[in-house]
C-alpha cells in the first residue's frame, strides 16, 4: 500500500478559521495552535503511512519476527516527518507545549506498536488485522490518554462510513463532515478551524480532511455491499471521495 493512503492535502494545513461568538467569550484561533495541530497531524499520518507500506511484511505468514518494533516505525515516520515539515521534531522544546504533545504522541506510535508484536510476528498467520485505520486508533486513544485535559486526537469519519464505534464523531465533527467536508463548493484539502466550547472548555478544534487513494478502495471500494478482507461490507467509495477527517482538539 502507498503513502497516499487516504492521503489529506494537509502539508501547509491550510485552514479555514472562525470567530465564535462575543456571548461565548472565545478568543480567535491561535497561530501556536495551528503550529501543535499540524505537527501532531502529520506524525500520526506518517506513521499511519509507516504501517501501511508494510502490509505485506506484516501479513506475510512465513515470517516470524518482522523487526517492525515500535522504534523502527517511529525513525521512519520521523523521517518523513521531517522531510514533510523540514523540522526535526528533536529539536522542539520539550518544555514547550508542542514539544510535549508532540513526544506523547512519538511515544504513543511506539507503545502500540510494541503491544502488538505478538499478533505483526504471528508465523503462519496471513492477514493480521494490524492495518492503518486501526493502527491510527489505538494510537490516538493512547496519546488521549497522555495528554488527558490538554489534547485529543481521533480519526473520524462521516457517520455513515464509520465501521468503530469509539470512531463515530461527535456533535461538532458531524456538523463539520456535513456543512462544510462534503460541501461541494468545500475546497479540496482545505481544513476547518473553530474555538469553541469542549467538554465544559474552550478549545481549538480543527477537522482535516482525508480522501480516497487507490489503495483505499481495496477496503472500501466495489462493488458496494462486498465483503472486504476485514469483514466489513465495502463502501462503493471512488477515488477523491472523502474518506475520514482527522479531529484535533486544544484545550485552552
Amino acid at each position: 500500500m502507498s503513502r497516499d493512503w487516504l492521503r489529506s492535502a494537509m502539508v501547509a494545513l491550510p485552514i479555514v478559521g472562525l470567530v465564535t461568538s462575543a456571548a461565548q467569550g472565545a478568543a480567535p484561533p491561535a497561530d501556536g495552535d495551528a503550529a501543535i495541530a499540524q505537527s501532531l497531524a502529520e506524525m500520526l499520518r506518517d506513521a499511519r503511512t509507516v504501517v501501511s507500506n508494510n502490509q505485506d511484511l506484516i501479513n506475510n505468514p512465513e515470517l516470524g519476527d518482522k523487526h517492525l518494533t515500535g522504534q523502527v516505525v517511529l525513525d521512519q515516520a520521523v523521517k518523513s516527518y521531517t522531510q514533510a515539515t523540514g523540522s526535526d521534531p528533536a529539536t522542539v522544546d520539550p518544555k514547550s507545549r508542542q514539544g510535549r504533545l508532540l513526544r506523547a504522541m512519538m511515544a504513543a506510535i511506539v507503545a502500540v506498536t510494541d503491544d502488538n508484536q505478538a499478533t505483526i510476528n504471528e508465523k503462519g498467520t496471513g492477514f493480521k488485522g494490524f492495518i492503518p485505520a486501526v493502527f491510527a486508533r489505538l494510537v490516538s486513544e493512547d496519546f488521549n490518554q497522555m495528554a488527558k485535559g490538554e489534547a485529543e486526537v481521533k480519526v473520524t469519519a462521516p457517520p455513515e462510513l464509520v465501521r468503530n464505534r469509539k470512531a463515530r464523531p461527535d456533535a461538532w465533527e458531524a456538523d463539520i463532515i456535513k456543512t462544510k467536508l462534503l460541501d461541494p463548493k468545500w475546497p479540496r484539502g482545505q481544513s476547518y478551524s473553530a474555538v469553541v466550547d469542549a467538554n465544559g472548555h474552550p478549545a481549538f478544534r480543527i477537522m482535516v480532511p482525508e480522501y480516497y487513494a487507490a489503495s483505499c478502495l481495496v477496503c472500501h471500494g466495489s462493488p458496494k455491499g462486498e465483503m472486504d478482507l476485514t469483514g466489513y461490507p465495502k463502501e462503493g467509495g471512488k477515488v477523491g471521495d472523502l474518506g475520514a477527517a482527522m479531529s484535533i482538539t486544544l484545550y485552552h
